[in-house]
């Protein structure tokens, strides 16, 4: 897969407590960072969560770095879907998202992302070694998903009360 592909990559898991506290941590845009290997600390910009509320992302990895990213919340359906885009609402540099779905007094929450369509620092691997594409999204897909079950399990030991 080619990153102009929009690859993506989605997890799962299911969760033992009310849709009301899953939706409270997955709104809360600093939990992932107590989880994510990447994601350091995340904070409203604007008052949020709501559709169109800005927050500030810091994430660090030791072959890209440190920085620091703008989202905006362009997914809000109360008790059912959160998401964001990075860098720039209209042309982002990434996608992410969590859908909750209800289930009988537990939750399956999904977590997701979406490489593209605008440039991130992945391109930066990608044009010294232009040749090796496939390979290089193959394995930022491979660090998202463990990243990204980090998060969703992190999420379901706080709501069903083991953290």
């Amino acid at each position: 897969m080619r990153y102009a592909d929009g690859p993506s990559t989605e997890v799962e898991v299911l969760i033992d407590a009310p849709l009301e506290r899953v939706w409270e941590l997955v709104t809360d845009v600093n939990v992932p960072s107590r989880f994510s290997p990447e994601l350091t600390e995340a904070a409203w910009l604007d008052e949020g969560p709501r559709l169109g509320a800005r927050f500030r992302g810091r994430s660090h990895h030791p072959a890209l770095g440190s920085w620091e990213t703008t989202s905006w919340v362009d997914r809000y359906e109360p008790g059912r879907v959160f998401g964001w885009a990075v860098s720039n609402p209209d042309h982002p540099s990434a996608t992410w998202w969590y859908t909750l779905d209800e289930m009988g007094g537990r939750v399956r929450l999904r977590h997701g992302g979406r490489m593209g369509p605008a440039p991130s620092g992945l391109n930066l691997a990608i044009e010294r070694a232009p040749e090796k594409e496939e390979r290089i999204v193959a394995r930022r897909l491979e660090e998202w998903r463990a990243g990204m079950q980090a998060t969703v399990d992190g999420i379901k030991a706080l709501a069903e009360g083991r953290r």
